[in-house]
């Protein structure tokens, strides 16, 4: 039977990871370790569950690509450091305790022979739109937060939603997309994008459609079937959109174009992988070197589980 790629929205995972172990977790010299190991415990939970051949961490190289920025302003604009006197500086704003423990699971990563992967000008949401949209051999696991990314279910590609906790996890095909959101099962990965985009995003900083919310969204989808094909009705005076709908969106078509770019992740960003090969490592690629990491940082269980789960995948 066929093992399946996971792949895993780094950073999504070890905020998530941040906020939810205890700041009590701490390494023999005292530095917060709560991130590093949920982050590590995650994995091995999600080994456990899904007994994957393949597993990729992706990461974000430019957390706010200019491109993106450039077509709407606003895009994460609320996340950004406030104003210095040297002016605005495109840097996301993260926890001070959280930004050494990155490095640490990035050490940690790299001593077990766990692959990343990352696109200059490109955040992790486009590697993993690249990487599902573009695997060809095994069926597709991404994890994550982020809802965005259920715009990439489809027949091989499968969406692990933690938004809620590892706990309340939920797989997300193209069925469940389109019974949870409302919007057309037989493209319900691309309308999702498209639903988004037309109630708009508070948390990226997009404004959507003024006057259209997430039920009047999934029902013009519902009704029209996609994007292009609302745009045309709202467009054609002889179609039967109501009028109050019809000014709302052709008031918006600006919005609407500049928006479709920076909602959809990316299929063909250039990724680079951190290694040759993203099989999963049955045993640690540096045992020593793992064990001393694991020692100064406090996580000595953390490997351990891991270890236990990828045992039994041996």
């Amino acid at each position: 039977m066929t093992k399946p790629v996971l792949l895993l929205d780094g950073a999504s995972m070890w905020f998530r990871s941040f906020f939810g172990v205890p700041s009590s977790i701490t390494a023999p010299d005292g530095r917060p370790v709560n991130a590093v190991r949920g982050f590590i415990d995650n994995i091995a939970a999600l080994v456990t569950q899904h007994q994957p051949g393949r597993l990729v961490v992706c990461l974000d190289l430019d957390w706010r690509p200019q491109w993106r920025v450039d077509l709407i302003p606003s895009y994460k604009s609320h996340r950004v450091v406030e104003e210095t006197a040297g002016g605005l500086p495109d840097i996301e704003e993260v926890p001070d305790d959280l930004t050494p423990q990155v490095d640490m699971i990035m050490e940690l990563l790299d001593a077990f022979g766990i692959a990343t992967a990352g696109a200059p000008g490109y955040e992790a949401d486009d590697v993993l739109g690249t990487l599902a949209t573009n695997e060809r051999a095994d069926p597709v696991i991404v994890v994550s937060g982020d809802r965005d990314l259920l715009q990439l279910a489809s027949a091989t590609v499968q969406v692990f939603y933690i938004g809620r906790g590892m706990a309340k996890a939920v797989l997300y095909g193209p069925e469940q997309v389109a019974e949870s959101y409302g919007v057309p099962p037989e493209r319900a990965g691309a309308a999702y994008a498209e639903l988004a985009l037309l109630r708009g995003d508070p948390s990226d900083g997009l404004p959507g459609v003024a006057g259209i919310g997430e039920k009047t969204a999934a029902t013009l989808l519902q009704t029209y079937g996609s994007l292009a094909a609302i745009e045309a009705a709202a467009e054609d005076p002889a179609s039967k959109m109501p009028a109050a709908q019809r000014k709302k969106l052709l008031s918006a078509a600006d919005y609407i174009a500049a928006a479709r770019p920076v909602v959809r992740v990316a299929t063909d960003a250039p990724v680079v992988l951190s290694s040759e090969s993203d099989a999963l490592p049955l045993t640690a690629r540096d045992p020593q070197r793992v064990a001393e990491l694991a020692s100064s940082y406090g996580v000595t269980n953390s490997i351990a589980r891991l270890q236990k789960a990828l045992d039994k995948l041996s």
